[in-house]
């Protein structure tokens, strides 16, 4: 085979096997997408919200109690 056209069978060859692993990776992700949403839902309804804790004071009071 001459050198030109092997050339351009293997770059074809290898075209041709990037888009297939693209395309399988593709339908792994499609395959994966409902399990992958049902574990985040799980993750997010087991958090408990945190209420945020009030401030006691000032900066003004912890400057007058620390420089008295």
């Amino acid at each position: 085979m001459p050198p030109v056209i092997e050339f351009i069978v293997i770059t074809f060859v290898m075209l041709g096997a990037f888009i297939l692993v693209f395309f399988l990776m593709f339908l792994l992700a499609l395959l994966l997408f409902p399990i992958e949403r049902e574990l985040s839902n799980m993750i997010w309804s087991n958090q408990v919200t945190h209420t945020p804790v009030p401030a006691k004071g000032s900066f003004k009071d912890f400057s007058k109690k620390h420089n008295a």
